[in-house]
């Protein structure tokens, strides 16, 4: 008997999970993609068995190729090929507006039309992440409502996150440990099940508004600790040393493994120029939201929130380091042309969902000056940018390193100052030093990177 699965958004989530189930013996996989402007062309190369998600993705491509092949995947635009499956998962983007507030507008639409055409006995599993208390108040209530059915006596629901890096979506999905959340017992046991034919580490079943906070929490702990290292960064850069070397020598604290809590490992995180991708930037405040909409008593997670706020400011940061080292030529960062390497948000991807290159760019415009973005990988984007390096750099004032991609870090500083009318080189991601930077006679600036006083 064929196990029928709907996968409802090919992005970085949508697109492997349903490869992955396409590819297990018994089972086929729709997927399903809005043919808008900016991501309909994937519902044409996907069924062609090419890889839409640039970079480097290990196995992919030919996993999309092999089922694509084997016809147990295709992608289509009309959602109702959901009154056949068995299990439909919900992978639509949930950002956060300009005030904070997660936009649910594609997960309330998405969970709507499921509830409209699934049948019953499905098995609805949202992987989008969400601020707690959303699949109990907001996807639970618009399934009941469109398909007039109960929750866990007609069809069952469940929260299952995601846990996907760019770089390793695969590696991520199958060997990492999936937190299952139903909203009850069935649920939650229905879940376990399907998702062992993909997952090969261990499933830890819970409850729903755990799972969510979970989710949200795990990304949540990350950007705190991104926070601490760019404060520590700051800190460096004030005093003259360098926040490399010093995240290198905390690092080395030991870890016993006969008694961890006498004498904890220390994991400082890297500082940089700013935090992008469609999780760290937002899952704090859907932490904050979950927490304000559904908390029993008012409180304010001061920590949370200043450290979001102080990832936030690391673009700004830049922009000044800039300023200074441009003044050191005698040049103002009014009309000077800025060359912005990388897009993306993440290295060697084409991943820019919330780039800090956006926010960078931006700022620079605000104060005068004439940014250019350059990325070798990304396809498309908001702002316009260019695939052409030695347009990006030719005659710039400054280069700023915003993306480790390998491209940037092989570059021959010396054959780039003599492209630049200001020798001036800032470095957002560690790429470099301000040795070799200075025998190319660059003058060199980088997030963490204190100068030494004489």
């Amino acid at each position: 008997m064929v196990r029928r699965i709907v996968v409802v958004g090919m992005g970085y989530v949508g697109i492997p999970i349903a490869a992955l189930f396409a590819d297990v013996p018994g089972f086929e996989v729709v997927g399903v993609q809005r043919r808008s402007k900016r991501s309909g062309w994937k519902i044409d190369w996907l069924n062609k068995g090419k890889n839409p998600i640039g970079g480097d993705e290990p196995g992919l491509s030919e996993l999309i190729g092999r089922v694509v092949k084997k016809k147990t995947f295709k992608v289509v635009e009309d959602i109702s090929a959901c009154k056949n499956a068995e299990a439909v998962l919900i992978d639509v983007q949930t950002p956060t507006d300009a005030d904070r507030v997660p936009d649910y507008s594609s997960l309330k639409e998405v969970s709507a039309q499921v509830g409209k055409h699934m049948r019953p006995k499905t098995l609805v599993v949202v992987e989008s992440t969400v601020a707690p208390g959303t699949t109990d108040n907001v996807v639970k209530p618009l399934l009941e409502k469109s398909s007039g059915m109960k929750t866990g006596k007609d069809f069952s629901l469940a929260f299952c996150y995601e846990r996907v890096m760019v770089g390793r979506l695969i590696k991520n999905i199958v060997e990492l440990p999936r937190i299952i959340g139903g909203i009850d017992d069935e649920s939650t046991k229905r879940a376990l099940e399907l998702y062992k034919h993909v997952v090969k580490a261990g499933l830890c079943p819970t409850d729903t508004l755990t799972a969510e906070v979970t989710k949200v929490v795990e990304n949540t702990y990350r950007d705190v600790n991104i926070a601490f290292a760019n404060e520590v960064a700051l800190v460096c850069e004030s005093l003259g040393v360098d926040a490399f070397k010093v995240r290198e020598l905390v690092n080395t604290l030991p870890n016993d493994p006969k008694n961890p809590a006498s004498n904890p490992v220390r994991n400082m995180h890297f500082p940089g120029g700013g935090v992008g991708g469609h999780c760290l930037p937002k899952d704090p405040w859907l932490l904050k939201h979950g927490l304000d909409s559904y908390g029993k008593s008012k409180f304010y997670p001061k920590v949370i929130v200043a450290s979001r706020e102080l990832n936030d400011a690391m673009p700004g940061h830049v922009v000044d380091l800039l300023e200074e080292a441009l003044a050191t030529h005698g040049k103002k960062l009014k009309g000077a042309k800025i060359a912005i390497l990388g897009v993306a948000f993440l290295e060697n991807s084409d991943d820019t969902r919330n780039t800090p290159s956006a926010t960078l760019y931006e700022k620079l415009k605000k104060r005068g000056a004439q940014p250019v973005l350059h990325d070798p990988l990304v396809r498309d984007f908001e702002l316009p940018f260019t695939r052409d390096l030695d347009e990006a750099v030719r005659n710039a004032d400054a280069v700023i390193l915003s993306t480790k991609h390998k491209e940037y870090v092989t570059l021959d500083l010396k054959k780039l100052k003599n492209k630049l009318a200001t020798p001036v080189l800032i470095d957002c991601r560690n790429a470099y030093n301000e040795e070799t930077a200075a025998k190319a006679k660059l003058t060199y600036r980088g997030v963490g990177k204190g100068k030494r006083r004489k």
